[in-house]
């Protein structure tokens, strides 16, 4: 077991994969610069949850995990993984299951990359931390968020401003109260009826765009007529 403090790195991007990693309290942030220097934020993993288990196929971790509290983290020896899947009965299988949750988390990252107006994509984030919540047998409704929101941006690929006029607009207003990090869902199906959504909210910029030109025989006569400033509303 290791204990680690509030951003300290468990591996750096590029480190040799010598052990994969088990989270035992707190939470991690897995990350990647950019040729620009620029920080991608990969995901967050919390308790119970796997770091470093990419880097097998090719010796290398591809990312960096850094600590967003103090935290502790067990230690797995990659050339201990056979031999410990023979002695302790379980393991293979607690592996397998913690790996099989990995993968659907990032099912999540790429359901939050749809196009969608900047209200919808952190109401789903919303709603995917109160499901991990509730998962570990934690309240869904009332949680603190271990990330800052600089890194909620970066997660989300979208500006830091952007962050905080979401959690102002009326949308959210209406289902969700957030203080700094702690986060109340007063109203779990409108959040969710917002999470599902994927039509243009109301006052976001709307875009219209121009019919490709189509090839047609000389003796047709084409038609065309578009309808300009339409805006979709969403109905909780």
């Amino acid at each position: 077991m290791r204990q680690l403090h509030t951003g300290h790195t468990l591996f750096h991007e590029g480190a040799r994969a010598e052990s994969i990693y088990v989270v035992g309290t707190g939470h991690f942030k897995s990350h990647r610069i950019a040729e620009d220097g620029a920080e991608h934020v990969l995901g967050f993993a919390g308790r119970a949850e796997l770091l470093g288990f990419d880097a097998l196929c090719v010796g290398a971790h591809p990312t960096s995990a850094i600590a967003l509290e103090d935290v502790t983290v067990y230690a797995v020896p990659v050339r201990d993984l056979s031999a410990l899947g023979q002695r302790i009965r379980g393991f293979d299988r607690a592996l397998h299951f913690a790996l099989s949750r990995q993968l659907s988390r990032r099912d999540e990252q790429i359901a939050l990359m749809a196009p969608m107006a900047a209200e919808v994509r952190m109401a789903r984030f919303l709603m995917q931390q109160s499901l991990h919540m509730a998962a570990r047998g934690q309240s869904p409704r009332l949680f603190h968020l271990p990330m800052g929101r600089r890194d909620i941006a970066r997660y989300l690929g979208i500006a830091h401003e952007t962050v905080s006029r979401s959690f102002g607009s009326s949308s959210l207003r209406e289902c969700v109260r957030v203080e700094n990090r702690a986060i109340a869902i007063l109203d779990m199906d409108r959040l969710a009826a917002l999470a599902c959504s994927t039509c243009q909210l109301e006052g976001a910029p709307h875009r219209t765009q121009r019919p490709r030109p189509q090839a047609v025989a000389p003796d047709l006569t084409v038609r065309a007529s578009a309808a300009e400033g339409r805006r979709l509303r969403c109905v909780a």
